[in-house]
């Protein structure tokens, strides 16, 4: 018997791929560039707006029909409907089997599902949010998660996840918030990359989203137009992606739904392949956002039909149709054969589909779908063990003036709030009990989530601990307001737990879809807030929100205030840890937090005019800066010296000091290192992130750090839109947030003009020393 070129893995992969192409047909190339959402009902209450008018109800003889001629992707066999992972895993088997039996070739579909906050199915572990991966300031740690996550994707026989959001925050009333890592890009880019190389590492797909530009769209509204300038594209809404593709390694990017200057991006060959391929050199998979090709149709109206709407996105660069096939169907075969759409462009598509397919084993002979356990644990004890440190990382202590906490062990405590006694708020939208289980009240959770007040009375077993919701998260209903004022009477200190519910498309306060008019805390919160402190009892405000919320109503009137971005299942063992002190926080803001509700859209990325100043009475001056965050520890950072001042502007310059931990107790410190430039021939920030480090510490323990900073990190794009170095002063500013500096080195750049390739220099690499 002899096998065929394309099924002999001795043959490099082109060579076994261009073989394949070669003998099949159109109806089965294009079969390849779509996904099927199999278990997406339309019977009753969608995940998403439109969704029932882009997906098919496909019946048991459309799908065997279907599948003759093989398929691209399988959609979320398991973030649909809760069903126990093994019985899963083993149904994905045989739909898988089905697929490879009933075409010509025999090749199995890419299986891919969201994995945003772990792995979206019933029983997995629920972790903390990318917002929380940012307050971390920790890649190792979020690349150790990320790998966990893609250990227990590929276990259940999933291929590809649908992660990480690197979309950089530009206006905190942006629903999807919650999804981002922060408003920062380099913060963004090292912790995402990060999680592309854990996901990756576990042989998944990682897939970058949403390219490009979503989370800049006007008025924060959820799919609103993009009008960002060419330069804030390139040099805040880019950055991430290139570091995730080139340092990360991600195979897959997921176009975004947003137009940019009148542009959709899935139909954008500027970006997605001109950029995306001949300048970045990306060789493996775009896919489209879901229902996100039929879209350039319904709501963009660029195309005048589905066979118009697949034409246009595969010139553009986009493989693959999700979830569900619409417009790369029968309308795109028929256009071909009408001569309106070349078959080239679907010969491209298909080239690179089964090009990642071969990648993953797909075209093997000896390829088989069995899962590899009889039994499948996705809520581990060594998962939850990962969930609670990423969660106690993140947690950010904003302030504790008069040290209030750590509370004692035998207080009496009134604990008030809407997010106190809800596992629920715990969770992001894309967590599968939030996402999913909504529509499945009868279908018990799946893994065990401690509220905030279960876990303070397992924290804090000697203290007297009192209850009381006060209100609702966004109900106007103030009735509870007595009792809440109460029991905060009769206590020695109140913790009021305040913050958001996640959902989507308006079903909750943070979410996809769920944007705001302003930072106001949600309903009523803010009157209960104000009766809790008009008792004099001291009060601590935590927050667990999916963004930041304005606190200048009551700055300098609170006991302390602890922030907390929906931190996951062990979210609640976490934020009473800080609490007690058992846990020492370390978390630092990756967002700024606001100190008038309307004092945004703003971020800490400004030019001099977006900063405070006599042309407006507006002060947009955050209470909190990015990077802030408090410990129970104090350090000291000693002995800071730089090499020579006067480099060229392709020179190196190196930055040491020492940080010390002075006081009591071990704790954690993040050492970050700001540019700021003095004069540009653009306006620049004032100043921006380009390098950190985490340091944890015993008591009297110190260690020494090392920035390597090469002028690469400076560079920007210029007006006729090329990246260039330029010469002149610098200075490199160390401190623990965007605004407290406590070190500067002044530099000055010498020489020409640089320009810079593909092949400049993304990260600040950080040498730190042995303990002493």
């Amino acid at each position: 018997m002899t096998t065929a070129p394309w099924r002999d893995p001795a043959l490099p992969a082109a060579a076994r791929v261009d073989d394949l192409l070669s003998r099949m047909t159109l109806q089965e190339k294009t079969a390849q560039l779509y996904g099927v959402w199999v278990g997406a009902a339309t019977d009753g209450d969608g995940v998403a707006p439109h969704q029932h008018d882009m997906a098919a109800d496909h019946s048991a003889e459309e799908w065997d029909e279907l599948i003759t001629h093989g398929l691209g992707q399988l959609t979320r066999s398991f973030g649909t409907a809760p069903v126990d992972p093994a019985l899963g895993a083993r149904a994905l088997a045989r739909a898988q089997r089905r697929i490879a039996g009933a075409s010509r070739f025999g090749i199995p579909a890419v299986a891919h599902e969201e994995c945003l906050a772990g792995f979206t199915a019933w029983q997995a572990t629920a972790y903390p949010v990318p917002l929380a991966w940012g307050a971390t300031f920790d890649p190792p740690l979020v690349e150790e998660m990320a790998r966990r996550i893609g250990q227990d994707l590929r276990a259940a026989g999933v291929h590809q996840g649908l992660a990480p959001v690197l979309d950089v925050v530009r206006d905190p009333r942006w629903g999807r918030v919650e999804e981002t890592i922060g408003e920062d890009p380099y913060l963004t880019g090292t912790i995402g990359t990060a999680y592309v190389r854990g996901l990756e590492s576990a042989g998944v797909v990682a897939t970058l989203k949403h390219f490009a530009g979503y989370a800049s769209s006007a008025g924060a509204r959820n799919l609103a137009p993009v009008r960002a300038g060419v330069r804030e594209f390139a040099d805040v809404t880019l950055p991430p992606f290139e570091m995730a593709l080139r340092e990360g390694g991600a195979r897959s990017v997921m176009a975004a739904y947003n137009e940019t200057d009148g542009v959709p991006a899935s139909a954008d060959p500027g970006l997605l392949t001109e950029l995306l391929r001949s300048e970045w050199g990306f060789t493996g998979t775009v896919v489209a956002d879901y229902f996100g090709i039929g879209f350039l149709q319904t709501l963009h109206r660029v195309a005048g039909s589905p066979a118009q709407a697949a034409h246009v996105a595969l010139a553009a660069g986009i493989d693959v149709e999700l979830p569900t096939l619409k417009c790369y169907g029968k309308p795109l075969v028929d256009a071909v054969l009408a001569g309106e759409v070349p078959e080239e462009l679907v010969d491209r598509a298909a080239r690179r589909v089964l090009l990642q397919k071969c990648e993953l084993g797909l075209l093997d002979e000896d390829w088989t779908p069995e899962p590899t356990a009889s039994h499948l644990d996705l809520d581990s004890p060594a998962n939850r063990a990962l969930a609670r440190r990423v969660a106690e990382e993140s947690v950010v202590l904003l302030d504790n003036p008069d040290g209030v906490l750590p509370l004692p062990p035998d207080a009496r405590v009134a604990v008030v709030g809407p997010r106190a006694a809800d596992a629920l708020a715990m969770l992001g939208c894309y967590s599968f009990p939030s996402h999913v289980l909504t529509h499945h009240p009868e279908v018990p959770m799946g893994i065990e989530i401690p509220t905030l007040l279960e876990a303070l009375r397992t924290e804090l077993p000697d203290a007297k601990v009192t209850f009381a919701e006060g209100c609702g998260v966004a109900d106007p209903d103030t009735a509870g307001f007595e009792e809440a004022v109460a029991r905060a009477s009769e206590a020695d200190v109140c913790l009021a737990v305040l913050g958001d519910r996640a959902g989507l498309f308006g079903r909750g306060t943070s979410g996809e879809g769920c944007d705001v008019t302003d930072l106001r805390l949600p309903g009523v919160q803010a009157e209960l807030l104000d009766a809790l402190v008009a008792t004099g009892v001291p009060v601590v405000l935590i927050l667990l929100t999916g963004r930041p919320y304005a606190l200048g109503r009551w700055e300098g009137r609170l006991g302390a205030v602890v922030q907390a971005f929906f931190p996951g299942e062990e979210g609640g063992p976490a934020v009473t840890g800080v609490l007690s002190g058992r846990v020492n926080p370390s978390g630092r803001l990756p967002v700024s937090v606001p100190r008038d509700p309307g004092g945004q859209p703003w971020t800490y990325l400004q030019p001099p005019l977006g900063l405070a100043g006599e042309v407006s009475n507006l002060d947009p001056t955050p209470q909190y800066a990015f990077g802030h965050g408090r410990s129970y520890t104090s350090f000291t950072w000693d002995d800071f010296q730089g090499t020579t001042p006067d480099i060229t502007t392709d020179g190196t310059y190196d930055l040491s000091l020492t940080v010390r931990n002075t006081g009591a107790r071990a704790g954690a410190d993040v050492v970050q290192l700001y540019l700021h430039d003095p004069v540009a021939s653009v306006t620049r920030p004032d100043v921006r992130l380009i390098g950190y480090q985490r340091v944890a510490l015993e008591p009297g323990e110190s260690r020494r750090l090392t920035f390597h900073f090469h002028p690469d990190l400076s560079s920007f794009t210029d007006r006729s839109g090329h990246r260039i170095v330029e010469p002149g002063a610098l200075e490199l500013r160390v401190g623990p947030s965007s605004t407290d500096v406590r070190h500067t080195a002044h530099l000055r750049l010498t020489g020409p003009v640089r320009e810079l390739g593909l092949d400049r220099r993304m990260r600040c690499e950080v040498k730190v020393s042995a303990r002493r």
